[in-house]
């Protein structure tokens, strides 16, 4: 028995700064919200698991416009005059009015690279239609055009350095200029998990890095966010440039990954982040194995350490976390029914749950969770 929360306190924290931001962008109150992300920005306001206040208010601002594309291209093409440019030429006009502010320019070139995504998906390149990869390189180039007039260095924006380090999803000559971009953003906003598991994600092999890159980059960022994290800055450097990656695995220096769970869960030891570091350990690595026998070893260590996690800090389930582990974590994932994906999540967590506590269950136990984690009770 375990409690599953619906909404989840996180969910809920996300959810609000989201609705806020959509709710000011339909009313065209646009000068209060950049108001509002500039005081949360200025603050460094997050959610309890470490999401930033401003990037939720920005994608809420824009949610509206980039929905209503993903909506077009939901089969993959669009529908026969499908309105595709409506919402962002009259974002664009916004910011014309508005005298090309900064923040409000990060917020419309986000949107042109949300639908850029959307036009192209998560595919190989060479599985990309000629149509789709043009509009993805168009929009791409109109976010850079929009942000090229602003500077990080001067501005000192998190906001805007973020959104500079999203440009190189369009591809990157230089690994070096991408770590310095990623760099510079980790270094305004040290907290946030989220550019360090993107930079390591783009330096891996498959996008525009190579394995040692990858390593001298995760153990510097470790260094430099010492007092923040631990060692779980590695930790999340290494996040997702593991997931599926033999090579990752096998030259990855799993005391010190280790090392970074704890730190992470020392620092921020709220039910969020322990279902999301169960569900990665045991889901989306312990559930990969590839035969390849050195990478296959580290995933069962990482695995395993899905054990103590749950022993040792679960007190709730999150079911869309365990979903999302299931599938990689993959942010262009279209769900058709949320709650078929949830319940999905639930059904595979209390599967891996039990079979961690199958010693237990085996010997008469039922596993009752509580305030202070997992007890076993007679049945």
């Amino acid at each position: 028995m375990i409690a599953c929360p619906n909404p989840t306190a996180e969910e809920t924290a996300r959810d609000t700064h989201q609705m806020r931001g959509q709710f000011l962008a339909r009313q065209d109150r646009w000068t209060e919200l950049v108001e509002d992300i500039r005081l949360a920005e200025d603050a460094r306001r997050a959610t309890p698991s470490a999401m930033p206040v401003a990037d939720l208010l920005s994608y809420g601002a824009r949610s509206d416009v980039v929905l209503a594309v993903e909506h077009a291209l939901f089969d993959g093409r669009p529908a026969r005059g499908a309105p595709m440019l409506r919402g962002i030429e009259a974002l664009e006009e916004v910011l014309v009015e508005a005298g090309n502010d900064m923040i409000l320019s990060t917020v419309v070139a986000h949107a042109h690279m949300d639908i850029a995504w959307a036009w192209r998906g998560t595919g190989w390149d060479s599985q990309v239609p000629r149509r789709n990869r043009d509009a993805f390189e168009a929009h791409f180039d109109r976010a850079r055009d929009i942000l090229a007039r602003f500077s990080v260095a001067e501005t000192q924006s998190p906001t805007l350095a973020a959104a500079k380090c999203a440009l190189h999803g369009v591809g990157c000559d230089q690994s070096d200029r991408l770590a310095a971009d990623y760099e510079a953003l980790i270094d305004l906003a040290p907290g946030n998990p989220g550019p360090m598991r993107a930079m390591g994600n783009f330096l891996s092999p498959r996008w525009f890095g190579s394995y040692q890159k990858l390593e001298l980059e995760a153990r510097r960022t470790a260094a430099r966010t010492q007092d923040v994290w631990g060692a779980g800055a590695y930790t999340w450097v290494m996040f997702d440039a593991l997931s599926g990656d033999d090579a990752a695995c096998a030259n990855l220096d799993l005391e010190f990954f280790v090392e970074g769970l704890h730190d992470i869960l020392a620092r921020t030891p709220n039910q969020h982040m322990v279902n999301l570091l169960a569900a990665y350990c045991a889901h989306t690595i312990g559930g990969n194995l590839t035969g390849c026998d050195t990478a296959d070893q580290t995933r069962a260590r990482i695995a395993a350490c899905a054990g103590w996690i749950v022993r040792n800090h679960m007190t709730e389930l999150h079911p869309l976390i365990w979903a999302h582990a299931a599938v990689g974590f993959d942010n262009n994932l279209t769900v058709k029914s949320a709650r078929g994906f949830a319940l999905a999540g639930q059904k595979e967590a209390l599967r891996i749950i039990a079979d961690l506590f199958k010693r237990e269950i085996a010997s008469g136990h039922r596993i009752i969770f509580t305030a202070d984690g997992p007890v076993a009770e007679p049945s």
